[in-house]
Formats: C-alpha cells, structure tokens, sequence
C-alpha cells in the first residue's frame, strides 16, 4: 500500500500512456471480508475496458489503497497520488466516512466514482455515484415486508458512524408510512465482538423485525450470536449490506428469514449478470470469492469512470459534471445513466437460502417514492 510519507516505488510515477485510477478498497477491518471481491471486479473491468481501447486513447492503470485504514489517512494518501500525477480518477467501496474525508481533498481535481450504497445526499461536484440509497433500497423493501410479513416493529442495530445513523433516521419515516414504528436503536463501533447486551434489549423490546446496518464481519458475528440467542424464530432481519461472503461467513444456521435489498444479487438469472459471471469465473477461477453487490460494485464504478472520462473528451472535472448527464453505461446491472450525479437502477429484495440469496421480486420504486 502507497504511504503518503514514504518514497514513492518506481511504478508509482507519472506516465502519459495511461490513467492511473486509485481503486479504494478495504484491506482491514470489518468490511475487509469482501475487499478480495472488490479488487477483482474491479481488475476485470479494468481488463475489458482496455482490451476495447480503454479511455482517451489511454489504458487504465489501477492503483491500490486502503480504504480499511483511518478515514484521514486514505484521503492524505489519494491526495498524494493525485498531487504525483500517480491516477487521473478515484473509485472503489468504501464506508462514507472515508468519502466524507476524501471527497473535499480531490474531486475537485479529479472525478470520483463512488459505488458503495450510502445514505443520499452526497452532491460533491466531481463525485458520481452508481449504488443504492435509502429512498429506493431500504423504503420499497420495508413497504413490502409490512405488507406480505405484517412487519410493524423495528429494532435498528448499526455501526457507530453516518450511513447507519442517517439510514435509520429515513427508516423511521419509512415505518410509520406503513403503519409501524422503529421502537428502539443501538449503535456500535466498528469491530464490535460482544453483542450479548444488544441481545437482550431486542429480546425485552416487542420487535418484530431488526434493521440490520452493520458493516462486514461485524454483521456475520451478529447473525451467529443473533441465531444462537434464538431470537431468529421470532424476528427477521433485513439488511441493506448483506452480500454472498459475508451470507456464506455467517453460515446457513444463522440467516434464517434473513433479508437483504440490492441492485445486484449473483443469483439473479438475468443475461447482464450471467454473462459476468461467467466472465468472472473464466477469469479468476470458480474458487474466486463471490463478486456480490459490493464486488461487483467496483466493477461498476470502473466502466462509469471509463464513460465518464469518454464522455467528456478530458480528465478534466468540470468538463466531466458538463457532460455527465449524457452519459451511459452497460454492465451486470444493466443499461444505466447518470440523473443529478446518481445512476439510477433496479433494485430487488432477496431472502438468504443457504449459502446464496434467492431472489424474490424486483422492488417497485415508483410505488415507494414520495
């Protein structure tokens, strides 16, 4: 990993034959269980997008950071790489904290292409985002399960930090629209092992359901305590972060009635995502760890950058936000655009069978919205 403080390593310099991308990712910490997945979606759509002539007559060079690390120090180490001239553009998952710090350092300077789902509101010019937020991820799927489950009770169990606290303040709303009510939150930091005291203030609590808005392995260690608590024969779960690695750590015991919301299940049996896939797996190997929406996120934000930087005819970010409005892409999730710096797509609810999710229905945006 690059150290803003260090001497740079002799591949890490300026080279006008390519666009360095600093690729975000998380090495550590609880979301570091599916940072494997990230760093390989996102080098096969580096791969395909250079085989089709990459972009601006450039190839696209990545360039590793851990996005696992202390939001202030990855956002000192991109700004290094752009002050270098190492990458032309940013992308990769990685919790809004690390946005929160990054963005202010370097989209002005470069474009950013966030693709974690977050919590809305994100209006940073030269930041684009491809992933979901709360008003079309999180408020169909707690519409639908008050309607089909009789859900009225939530309980919200997140990480210490903006995505959980902003994503529960909007699910309250989203619960009383359906005649509900949220009757109790808990917060904890990141790399939480002890969930027994949030056991219990479920258990004592009339939920009849828990958002679940963990991060990574602290949502597999939830799941295991959560089903050996008992408490999965009386509440399901929904989670809005909730991808096939982190379903297959939990292990099948402990997800049952389980629910998780997305724009991308490997499961889905469309073309879009069977032909990636089968890219994938011809690619790295049928042991590769599951791409998952938040793998193949990644693979996302590199074709958007690619589009963006098309788009435009320049690397240049107010040439980028001009045009952006213009641009599109096609990719597992299919034939998607830009509206206000937001690609805008399907979502769908999926409940985990096993090690896999079975997808249940495709979540109806328009119904949902205000």
């Amino acid at each position: 990993m690059f150290r803003h403080d260090s001497p740079a390593p002799d591949w890490f310099t300026a080279d006008d034959s390519v666009l360095g991308v600093a690729l975000v990712f998380p090495m550590q910490g609880p979301a570091g269980i599916f940072g494997p997945a990230c760093e390989l979606c996102a080098r096969l759509a580096v791969e395909e997008v250079n085989r089709a002539g990459g972009a601006l007559g450039r190839e696209l060079r990545l360039v590793p950071v851990d996005g696992g690390a202390p939001p202030r120090d990855v956002a000192e180490q991109v700004e290094a790489l752009v002050n270098l001239g190492v990458v032309q553009g940013v992308t990769g998952w990685h919790i809004s904290s690390v946005r929160q710090a990054l963005a202010p350092r370097v989209a002005h300077r470069v474009p950013y292409v966030y693709t974690a789902l977050y919590e809305g509101g994100e209006h940073t010019a030269g930041v684009f985002l491809t992933s979901e937020t709360p008003r079309d991820q999180l408020r169909p799927a707690m519409v639908l399960l008050a309607h089909e489950r009789r859900v009225r009770r939530w309980f919200v169990v997140g990480n210490d930090y903006v995505w959980p606290r902003r994503t529960a303040r909007a699910a309250h709303a989203y619960a009383r629209e359906s005649g509900g009510r949220i009757g109790g939150e808990v917060y904890l930091p990141l790399g939480t092992h002890d969930f027994e005291p949030v056991l219990r203030r479920i258990e004592r609590s009339d939920a009849d359901a828990v958002l679940l808005l963990l991060v990574g392995s602290d949502a597999v260690r939830f799941n295991r305590a959560f089903a050996a608590y008992g408490l999965d024969a009386r509440c399901l779960r929904l989670s809005t972060l909730m991808d096939e690695n982190m379903l297959m750590a939990s292990g099948p015991s402990a997800t049952v009635d389980l629910y998780s919301a997305a724009g991308f299940f490997a499961s889905l049996a469309n073309q879009d995502t069977l032909d990636f896939q089968g890219r994938y797996a011809h690619r790295f190997g049928i042991e590769a760890p599951s791409p998952g929406s938040l793998g193949e996120s990644c693979y996302e934000g590199v074709l958007l950058l690619a589009a963006l930087l098309r788009g435009a005819g320049s690397t240049d970010v107010t040439a980028i936000g001009a045009a952006a409005d213009t641009v599109s892409y096609e990719g597992p999730r299919g034939l998607l655009r830009l509206r206000g710096s937001h690609v805008r797509q399907r979502i769908y609810l999926a409940r985990a069978d096993g090690p896999d999710f079975d997808v249940l229905t495709e979540l109806d945006l328009h119904t949902a919205r205000p």
